[in-house]
């Protein structure tokens, strides 16, 4: 098997699990809202959690597809018009991934790292006075 051919498979392979994760992911995403509304679970509640879910998979789905991409270009297609229209198709999805990581999270993906810093902030303070409370008991 050639250099090319390996790359390739392994492409196909990379884009394969792409699409078993959109698919697999969209089932169980539905499938467990669909237990959901069976166990009486509020509408909006079901709603939210569904969509959220489905967001993730979609992020997930597509940075596996511009993986893909890149190695494509890359490593047999070096050209500069490949090197454009990948540039392009990462614009776009990079573009798709912005929008659904803001309806699904409610902030911009660069101030998920200020969101987590100030959680781990919170949570450090409600450890020391825990600790602190202890140490009086």
């Amino acid at each position: 098997m050639t250099y090319h051919a390996i790359i390739e498979v392994t492409v196909i392979a990379i884009e394969v699990v792409a699409v078993t994760i959109l698919a697999v992911g969209v089932a169980w995403v539905l499938g467990r809202a669909g237990v959901h509304r069976l166990q009486r679970r509020p509408w909006e509640t079901v709603f939210v959690a569904t969509r959220l879910g489905l967001g993730r998979v979609l992020l997930l789905g597509l940075e596996v597809l511009i993986a893909a991409d890149i190695i494509l270009t890359v490593v047999l297609e070096l050209t500069l018009a490949n090197i454009g229209a990948l540039g392009l198709l990462v614009l776009v999805r990079t573009f798709l991934a912005w929008a659904i990581e803001v309806e699904t999270e409610g902030h911009w993906p660069w101030h998920a790292a200020r969101q987590r810093a100030e959680e781990r902030r919170l949570l450090d303070g409600k450890q020391e006075a825990a600790a602190g409370h202890r140490e009086q008991g």
